[in-house]
């Protein structure tokens, strides 16, 4: 599970590299490159019969889940290309609270006061990150950003709902739909493509390493750790990924988002502590 948040943390270094390809460009070439290398690994990892099987006989909650993921790549890569990368990740960080809130509001689930107390820390810390954002323009990519966490929860709050009546959704190929459905979705806007050999290079090193493996090593972690194990331990994304883009690429977080984003960390951290110890 640390290697699957070292892997996810490495976009924004690699986007930093990146000579041509701009914004939408990026974002078409990383979920094509995520796209063939899924098709690669999914029929050697479970037979290509099986498959095509589930895709061919899918549930419509799969294609649901498919478009959530299309929705996440996108809006995480464009989000890159507008703001810092420190931004991106702490506010992409907030699915789990997301995820709390839809839950209480679709599934009536109960929420822990707890939990209520991460919520309104972590909104504090989103709304100080924004407001030290509002002069150099970077908001509207932390705007884009808040897309990655709500489409997530809205995709939880899907298969739950899928599971609560008797079906199973496998999300790995929900991951394949998703990268097709985003690499169409942006080509018209990728158009004319710019991208050089070591861009190229760059977007299918993110479409294989940062996407298509840490993906399916993630439901193989799901197979053994605690959701509250996983949800602490992809906390480690944020810190790796701000770390690289720092050393890397000399993008230092500004105050407001070391600030803003200290609180962030704070509450998700203690919330999933707090699930951790009531389930061990």
């Amino acid at each position: 599970m640390v290697a699957v948040t070292l892997m996810w943390s490495i976009a924004g270094l690699v986007t930093r590299q990146l000579e041509a390809a701009k914004g939408f460009e990026q974002t078409f070439w990383r979920s094509f490159f995520t796209a063939a290398s899924l098709l690669v690994i999914l029929p050697l990892w479970r037979g290509p019969t099986r498959v095509w099987a589930q895709l061919r006989y899918a549930p419509p909650t799969l294609w649901w889940s498919g478009l959530c993921w299309g929705f996440m790549f996108t809006s995480f890569m464009l989000a890159l290309t507008m703001t810092s990368v420190a931004n991106v990740l702490v506010i992409s960080a907030l699915n789990p609270l997301l995820t709390a809130l839809l839950a209480w509001v679709v599934l009536r689930q109960r929420i822990a006061v707890s939990t209520w107390l991460a919520i309104l820390l972590a909104g504090l810390g989103t709304v100080w990150m924004f407001a030290g954002q509002m002069d150099d323009g970077t908001w509207q990519g932390m705007a884009v950003a808040l897309l990655v966490p709500l489409t997530a929860a809205i995709n939880w709050i899907i298969v739950q709902h899928a599971h609560a009546h008797g079906a199973d959704v496998d999300l790995v190929p929900s991951v394949l739909v998703g990268a097709v459905l985003s690499a169409l979705a942006t080509l018209p806007f990728a158009l004319p493509l710019q991208a050089t050999p070591h861009d190229l290079g760059l977007l299918a090193l993110l479409g294989l390493v940062q996407l298509a493996i840490p993906c399916t090593l993630l439901v193989l972690c799901a197979r053994v750790l605690k959701a509250p194990e996983i949800s602490l331990l992809g906390q480690l994304e944020i810190l790796f990924g701000i770390l690289l883009v720092w050393v890397g690429a000399g993008e230092a977080p500004s105050v407001a988002v070391m600030q803003g984003g200290a609180l962030v960390l704070l509450a998700l951290l203690g919330n999933e502590l707090l699930r951790w110890n009531k389930t061990t």
